[in-house]
């Protein structure tokens, strides 16, 4: 029998995507997607490196997801991003119907709770604080380094 892995152990996962935006100077977001307690995606913020506004974490898991599944829809996914996803990504993850959707840190500027409530796919289940202490040290760490580095 397959051993079911925590919720914690996938935001992990995340969190190294994270650290990979990090090391490349990119806002530090990260994502995965895990279908039967698998992960089958994965993708960290490329705004910068692309020159793409959209560009964000989950937009990149999402398609790496769904190239995988060879479907556009996520159903049956669990998703975790270190980041309460913005209004843009919440849109594209309505669309992409994921079962559960799991963020580290809130974002109570441009996160969708705060700007899009109720716009997520009716059947997806949103949970949010897992791993926030470390998801959000990464995201306050670079933009102190970004605010001392403008001095």
């Amino acid at each position: 029998m397959l051993e079911t892995l925590s919720d914690e152990w996938f935001m992990a996962e995340a969190l190294k995507e994270a650290l990979k935006a990090y090391e490349m100077d990119e806002v530090p977001v990260g994502c995965v997607v895990v279908s039967r307690n698998r992960v089958i995606a994965r993708g960290h913020n490329l705004t910068e490196r692309l020159q793409d506004v959209t560009a964000h974490a989950e937009m990149q898991a999402i398609t790496s997801a769904a190239n995988f599944l060879g479907s556009k829809f996520l159903e049956g996914c669990r998703v975790y991003v270190t980041l309460e996803p913005c209004m843009m990504c919440a849109g594209a993850l309505r669309w992409a119907r994921p079962e559960v959707i799991v963020f580290g840190a809130t974002d109570l500027k441009y996160g969708f709770n705060s700007t899009a409530e109720g716009k997520l796919h009716p059947k997806t289940q949103v949970q949010g604080g897992v791993l926030n202490e470390e998801c959000g040290k990464l995201l306050s760490r670079f933009f102190l380094e970004k605010r001392q580095d403008s001095r």
